[in-house]
């Protein structure tokens, strides 16, 4: 599994309070925000924003149509950082 990918597996259950969930139980392309996925919500997704910012640096603005696609899952947000 990709070092990144991992981490951010991680930092998602410490962030989000994910306690019923192992890393390994997260899949890399699983949806964040959906039932079929995390089924993290919109309150959530400030939460992840506020703490991407905090940890990794990376500023999401809620105006940036892309804003949706990086929070889409562990791959997508990994591509993020990757990028910066």
């Amino acid at each position: 599994m990709n070092e990144l990918h991992h981490e951010l597996k991680s930092f998602l259950i410490e962030t989000m309070n994910l306690e019923d969930i192992a890393a390994d139980e997260i899949g890399d392309d699983m949806p964040l925000f959906s039932p079929e996925g995390l089924g993290l919500d919109s309150i959530d997704a400030l939460e992840l924003v506020l703490a991407l910012k905090k940890k990794y640096g990376i500023v999401i603005e809620a105006s940036d149509e892309s804003s949706r696609q990086h929070l889409r899952s562990v791959a997508t947000l990994a591509a993020l950082i990757a990028s910066r």
